[in-house]
């Protein structure tokens, strides 16, 4: 066996030594904080400096472009209040924006086809929730934190032959 360096650094022999490796750390650490801390993914814009994504929820399909404005929703060119006129779908598609303190600082544009209307203020939900993810890279933890970025996969069971609909069955007769 080799004899021990006391010398040296990293040897600890009590309590007191384990402090002074200690003060040495914060350096390190805040090297690795300020790498950890820059965004993973980069902005991606459009030429007109737009975020462009899709959201889908049922069979309702949105393609939704944001961009800094006011804060003005347009779904099939009308606004969010004519389009959407129930309160509660209207409050659906601000989530985004509410959970990441962004409200009324992105203008969105919205085309919506297929599904009723609450499948297509899902779909614009999720479509505005990637396309800040697209504008804003650092806002992507929130946002999958509050789970807007999963699209939604519940849809409607198909009915099946031999049967009323997807799972009742015709009324039973004894006689």
């Amino acid at each position: 066996m080799a004899p021990e360096d006391t010398g040296s650094k990293n040897t600890v022999s009590d309590l007191s030594d384990l402090k002074d490796i200690a003060a040495d750390a914060p350096q390190a650490d805040a090297a690795a904080v300020a790498v950890s801390t820059a965004p993973l993914r980069e902005q991606e814009l459009d030429k007109q400096g737009r975020a462009y994504a899709t959201g889908r929820r049922k069979d309702a399909v949105a393609r939704v472009w944001l961009k800094p404005g006011t804060g003005k929703i347009i779904v099939n060119g009308r606004e969010q209040e004519v389009y959407f006129a129930r309160p509660t779908l209207r409050l659906i598609i601000n989530q985004p924006f509410a959970i990441t303190d962004r409200a009324g600082q992105y203008d969105v544009i919205a085309t919506v086809k297929g599904g009723g209307l609450s499948g297509q203020a899902g779909a614009v939900k999720h479509g505005i929730s990637q396309a800040l993810t697209k504008y804003e890279p650092a806002l992507r933890a929130t946002v999958k934190a509050a789970g807007f970025l999963t699209r939604d996969s519940r849809v409607v069971e198909r009915k099946k032959y031999g049967r009323a609909k997807a799972r009742r069955s015709f009324q039973f007769s004894k006689r």
